[in-house]
């Protein structure tokens, strides 16, 4: 008994994505636009504005990590007017709707700073700190703030030169950035600065310290005992 023919011709063609409209937002997938899609094509005002937020909490638990961003639904509105392409500028929103002519705006430039100074291994920072220092009130608050300045200085500089420096240089750039306000120049030597190596022990040198006293006299102690034996 020969089998029958199979019958195709009740079988659909396939529709590949490559064929359909393009995601506006593409990480919401084809199902959340079609549901836009359809939002789009509700008449009645109560209905769209129901199906509407129903869509936003979808939305919403498609992007959990953004629900701590203070403007987390407020952005959700704006990808759904986006995901419409503006078509539902009736629709019941709790923020002011975006409009194309928002969204297509340019951004303001970013003022960057066009700051050159000429002692550059001494970055910016320490421009801004010597302003501030400048203008604050004289007493021992300010010298202490000088001080600091004048000890981070010397880092930075050591930083960029592995070589030593003399104090006196430094003195001479503080002067020099900060427009002859600040003079330390004839500062004696009880009013010299620290080094890094002048600083104290942090608590991880301090340790590794133990542990290599700790290893030489297990060695020590091994050697003593061969010896012995």
């Amino acid at each position: 008994m020969s089998k029958s023919p199979i019958q195709v011709n009740n079988i659909h063609s396939l529709t590949y994505n490559t064929e359909k409209k393009p995601l506006i937002i593409p990480e919401y997938g084809r199902h959340v636009q079609d549901m836009v899609d359809y939002l789009v094509s509700i008449t009645d005002q109560e209905k769209q504005n129901t199906f509407a937020k129903y869509i936003i909490n979808v939305m919403g638990n498609l992007q959990p990590h953004l629900r701590d961003v203070s403007d987390f639904q407020h952005k959700l509105w704006d990808q759904l007017m986006i995901m419409s392409d503006f078509q539902l500028g009736s629709i019941a929103s709790p923020f002011p709707l975006l409009t194309k002519e928002q969204k297509s705006e340019k951004p303001q430039p970013l003022p960057y700073p066009q700051n050159f100074p000429k002692y550059r291994f001494y970055g910016n920072t320490i421009s801004r700190m010597i302003d501030v220092a400048v203008h604050w009130q004289e007493g021992e608050q300010k010298d202490i703030l000088i001080r600091s300045i004048a000890n981070h200085m010397k880092k930075s500089y050591l930083n960029w030169n592995k070589d030593t420096v003399e104090d006196s240089v430094i003195f001479l750039h503080l002067y020099d950035l900060s427009n002859g306000k600040i003079d330390l120049r004839d500062a004696g030597e009880e009013n010299s600065l620290s080094t890094p190596n002048s600083l104290p022990f942090s608590k991880s040198s301090h340790h590794n310290h133990k542990r290599r006293t700790h290893h030489k006299y297990n060695k020590n102690n091994s050697n003593n005992k061969r010896r012995n034996y």
